[in-house]
């Protein structure tokens, strides 16, 4: 079995967004295509509407084959330590997804795709998704067809965004991604843009898609496709 490869950077503003654009080129020189995780409210009331030159960013790499990927609303943890969409009644998360569409089609980068802040979706959540019209759900452990009602299996690998940043986990992301690929799996690698501007994340992330790279995985972004399984 062939080894996919999928990588994705959530973070993404103006304070973020050149970090993104140097990662991109490193990928670019890989023939590694980005899925890209957008949210429409970020800290410290940043707002993608009010970002000229992010919108046009992004439109920029879906022209050049990246994939846009819907990641929350504002962002906000909705209870204590709880990540926005983790705990999220059915009607709460329909509208925050109803706005949050709103938003990225206003600025011509709307999806059907979503992955939830840190990767953790509620039950409601889960049942509002097909209802606003989202077909694809990336979370922690795999990608769920919302359309079909199936899912393939496969754990994230990420750096930031909830998940650990010290220099043993990069390692041991790194040691991860070449064995998922060796073994023929799907390697899902995410990183959120603020830590690209630091060295060490930056260099692991890279690493790790030359590992998986060396052992035949085949480079892909998040999609999902009316004909054939999202994976």
């Amino acid at each position: 079995m062939t080894a996919q490869l999928i990588v994705s950077v959530s973070g993404i503003r103006d304070a973020t967004r050149d970090a993104a654009a140097d990662f991109a080129s490193e990928l670019d020189a890989r023939g590694v295509a980005l899925s890209l995780l957008v949210a429409p409210r970020l800290k410290d009331s940043y707002r993608l509407v009010r970002d000229d030159d992010t919108q046009q960013w992004l439109r920029a790499r879906r022209e050049h084959g990246d994939a846009i990927v819907l990641h929350g609303y504002d962002q906000a943890a909705t209870k204590r330590r709880r990540a926005e969409f983790a705990a999220l009644g059915e009607h709460e998360a329909r509208l925050r997804l109803l706005a949050a569409d709103r938003v990225l089609e206003h600025v011509g980068v709307r999806t059907r795709l979503f992955a939830p802040p840190r990767w953790t979706a509620s039950s409601g959540a889960v049942a509002a998704l097909p209802q606003t019209g989202f077909r694809l759900l990336a979370t922690a452990d795999g990608l769920h067809d919302l359309v079909r009602g199936t899912c393939v299996r496969s754990r994230i690998l990420a750096i930031g965004d909830g998940y650990p940043r010290e220099q043993w986990w990069c390692r041991a992301l790194v040691l991860a991604a070449g064995r998922r690929a060796r073994h023929g799996g799907l390697v899902r690698l995410a990183v959120s843009a603020r830590q690209l501007q630091r060295s060490a994340p930056r260099a692991a992330l890279l690493d790790a898609v030359d590992a998986a790279l060396a052992h035949g995985a085949v480079p892909r972004v998040y999609r999902w496709e009316r004909s054939a399984a999202a994976a």
